[in-house]
C-alpha cells in the first residue's frame, strides 16, 4: 500500500496516509485514504481541487453528505473486501 504526505494548506503541519484506491467520478478525481494499515483504520476521502504545474496535487476532504456517499459506494465497489461506515 503507498503511503503519502499530505501537508495542512492553513501551514499548521503535515500528516501520511495510505492511499488504498483512487477513481474519477464526472471529471473530479477522488482518493480513499486511511490511517494505518490496521482492519479498523479511520478512513478519508478526498477530493482533488486542482493540480499545479509543479507534479503537486491539493485535496480537501469530502464533506457534502450526498457526494460522500455516492463516491463511497464507489469505493466500496472497487474494493470488494472494503467495507465503509460512516
Amino acid at each position: 500500500m503507498e503511503k503519502a504526505k499530505f501537508t495542512f494548506s492553513d501551514g499548521s503541519g503535515a500528516d501520511e496516509f495510505f492511499v488504498l484506491e483512487e477513481t474519477k467520478i464526472n471529471g473530479s478525481a477522488y482518493i480513499l485514504v486511511v490511517d494505518s494499515e490496521e482492519d479498523d483504520a479511520e478512513c478519508l476521502i478526498l477530493r482533488e481541487v486542482e493540480e499545479s504545474k509543479d507534479a503537486e496535487k491539493t485535496y480537501e476532504v469530502v464533506e457534502d453528505d450526498t457526494e460522500l456517499m455516492a463516491v463511497s459506494k464507489v469505493f466500496e465497489e472497487l474494493l470488494e473486501d472494503v467495507d465503509i461506515e460512516m
